[in-house]
């Protein structure tokens, strides 16, 4: 490649951003940090029956504020560092539900509260996850107390613990409870028929995400609030609440209430008539986005106090109050992390289908056992600069992997800076590099090649050989990790400024949570050769540069990420964010559900140019952007020619992008219709490749 940041911004208590995990993936793309003991810990203790590994969607990490970097937390994973154990009984549930260890608990029975009304108090790091459709908790709940954190609980049914009182003020009984806690995410549960509330989130509890539930028969559905304070911030998206009087939610004093992709719904026919739907109470700020009401009696209502922005929202059926306006600040969710909508119309449907328990995350098979058991003995190696690892360089933990390895290979990769250059030969596929630390910055692999540094053996490095990192096996996956190039071009101006961070060229890449940091030509996404396929997923992660920054010539999808523009060298502010050269016939780049931004002058960079490798005419590069916010910095004509090829006779197209750098169709910024957005899904990309964590 030829020619010619700082992280978004944060507002209080906020060190950093932790993007959350992609919702339609997030059995496929989830963090399994293990221990070296193995992926998923080991053997549980003995009161609880034998430990399985966790399936890798009872480990996924949280979206929405539960997945944002604060108060010493970064973004909600619950117990994936420690043990898995499943139990069957109350005593197994409530020891590891309030152990100071970190667990995943898998809940395979159906365990009944004694005495009625108990709520268990669940402690910190902990994963609660039910079996299939079989873990249910009758006639209680769990409570998170004050500073309780880093708290997951999914895929469980909890129920009936009703008192006969309709409006019970005698019975605190809820589902879930969280007086002061932070960083909780709730789950595909199917929550119903408590004495009080189904979830009551109280008290400060922030950092909260509650997703995909169905929650049902019960006068009161989801509370917020008990608080003077205007700090909380909470994520509620794809919800089904239906058969519920009031709170549906009743939101007092949030700083930032972001509802979203809900469903509300008054059964007719039954006795339960609902008082009101959405409600944003106090000094809350609400906003509230593609959400569906059906029969609602006043449907969403504000305080005088309290702010309502509305958004797409339908309402069908519905009668009274139904309110927007207010005086707070204006504000973005995705300031804060990357999601993307659902239409409307489409969402009692997808929730009726998809909200509630899965039964897919049970293994009861066989087939699903066996699969389980092989991830369960997954190889891990460890890597620790002070030779507390087996190894202490990464390269060497590569090299120990035996060639033609048939099952998946962990290197774990303790905190430090590991200077050096890596790479994965093809014979070495199903290799994890995973970095240990509680962030992907703790682990750094960082080397300063680039085309033009003399090699060791006489001769120069060339683009692709200046790579810190170099994939070239298929089913490679690196997490929770940085892999970054520092050449330093002010200083190197004799030679030429591509400097690669990660070149991978293999097919079922997935780079999930990690950062590539570099100037020029800092991810290479290739492929092993130019009739070869090659794919490649990157998710919650970022990668910073400034010319030609993601190119190459694979499949490969950007999504739900954050791509941070960077000065050059000088100081000066011009680049390029793509430059694919996909072959005819073949997808090349797509950027999907993510943030483009950085510390640079606006209107300086495009988002494109064509890059025919060798002026190979018969290439037809291609970069699709889209539910993309675009900052300033985007040029008002996002792509431009490269080497004698005009952009216009390739293909290179937006589609529904925010921000002030989006902008509207013109002969020079084409945007996709509806119709040809269908066909450029995240799934259009990956084809029959499913990517998944392990």
């Amino acid at each position: 490649m030829t020619d010619i940041g700082r992280k978004p911004r944060h507002r209080r208590r906020r060190t950093g951003m932790a993007l959350g995990v992609p919702l339609a993936l997030t059995a496929a793309c989830t963090f399994a940090y293990g221990t070296d003991l193995g992926l998923f810990g080991a053997q549980a203790q003995a009161n609880a029956s034998a430990a399985t590994a966790a399936p890798a969607w009872a480990t996924a990490t949280a979206d929405g504020f539960a997945s944002v970097n604060a108060l010493g937390q970064n973004g909600t994973y619950g117990g994936r560092d420690g043990k898995t154990v499943t139990v069957k009984t109350l005593a197994d549930l409530e020891k590891y539900a309030t152990a100071a260890e970190p667990y995943v608990i898998v809940v395979a029975a159906t365990i009944t509260m004694n005495p009625v009304g108990k709520e268990i108090k669940v402690a910190s790091d902990k994963t609660i996850v039910g079996s299939g459709t079989s873990g249910h908790i009758v006639g209680g709940g769990f409570f998170l107390g004050q500073g309780v954190h880093n708290v997951i609980i999914r895929n469980l049914t909890i129920r009936d613990a009703y008192q006969g009182v309709w409006n019970d003020k005698d019975h605190d009984f809820d589902g879930i409870q969280m007086d002061g806690a932070h960083h909780v995410w709730i789950d595909h549960n199917d929550i119903r028929h408590m004495a009080d509330g189904l979830i009551d989130s109280r008290k400060d509890t922030t950092y909260l995400t509650v997703s995909w539930n169905k929650l049902s028969q019960d006068n009161k559905a989801f509370g917020i609030g008990w608080t003077d304070n205007v700090t909380a911030d909470i994520t509620i998206h794809h919800n089904w609440i239906r058969e519920t009087e009031q709170r549906n939610p009743s939101t007092d004093n949030v700083a930032h209430a972001h509802l979203y992709n809900n469903f509300l719904e008054d059964v007719a026919g039954t006795d339960i008539k609902s008082s009101y739907g959405n409600y944003s109470r106090g000094g809350t700020n609400m906003v509230l986005e593609n959400s569906y009401f059906q029969g609602m009696t006043n449907p969403v209502v504000r305080d005088a106090t309290a702010t309502l922005v509305q958004r797409g929202n339908h309402f069908s059926g519905t009668t009274g109050k139904n309110e927007s306006g207010g005086t707070g600040a204006a504000w973005n969710p995705k300031t804060y992390y990357p999601y993307t909508l659902d239409k409307a119309a489409d969402v009692p449907a997808l929730l009726k289908s998809g909200a509630g328990p899965r039964g897919s995350i049970g293994t009861t098979s066989a087939a699903a056992s066996t699969a389980t058991a092989k991830a369960a003995a997954a190889t891990t190696l460890t890597v620790a600069k002070d030779g507390s690892g087996q190894y202490s360089t990464v390269q060497a933990a590569v090299n120990a992997v035996p060639a033609n390895n048939p099952s998946r290979v962990v290197i774990a990769v303790k905190p430090g800076t590991y200077r050096e250059l890596v790479k994965v030969p093809s014979n070495k596929p199903h290799v994890t590099i995973q970095g240990t630390g509680g962030s992907r910055k703790d682990t750094t692999i960082v080397y300063n090649n680039a085309s033009g540094t003399p090699k060791p053996g006489g001769g120069t490095y060339g683009t692709g050989g200046s790579a810190t990192v170099a994939v070239e096996a298929d089913d490679f996956q690196a997490r929770n990790l940085t892999v970054s190039n520092d050449f330093d071009e002010g200083a190197h101006q004799d030679i030429a400024g591509q400097a690669v961070a990660l070149r991978t060229a293999a097919d079922k890449i997935l780079l999930d949570g990690v950062i590539v940091s570099g100037d020029q030509d800092t991810l290479l996404v290739d492929t092993a050769s130019k009739d070869k396929l090659g794919r490649v997923y990157m998710t919650n992660s970022y990668v910073i540069g400034n010319v030609d920054f993601i190119f190459g010539r694979a499949t490969a999808v950007i999504d739900k990420s954050v791509i941070t523009l960077k000065k050059r060298w000088n100081g000066t502010s011009a680049g390029y964010v793509t430059a694919p050269s996909t072959a005819a016939g073949r997808k090349g780049i797509l950027i999907a559900n993510s943030t483009v931004n950085g510390d640079v002058s606006d209107r300086t960079f495009y988002l494109g140019r064509p890059w025919h490798a060798g002026g190979d005419a018969t290439l037809d590069p291609q970069t699709t952007v889209r539910n993309t916010t675009l900052s300033a910095a985007i040029r008002t004509t996002p792509w431009t020619d490269m080497s004698g090829f005009s952009w216009k006779d390739d293909r290179f197209a937006e589609y529904k992008n925010t921000g002030a750098g989006s902008g509207a169709a013109s002969g020079d910024r084409p945007q996709l219709t509806d119709a040809q957005a269908a066909n450029q899904e995240v799934a259009d990309w990956l084809g029959d490749w499913t990517p998944t964590a392990s």
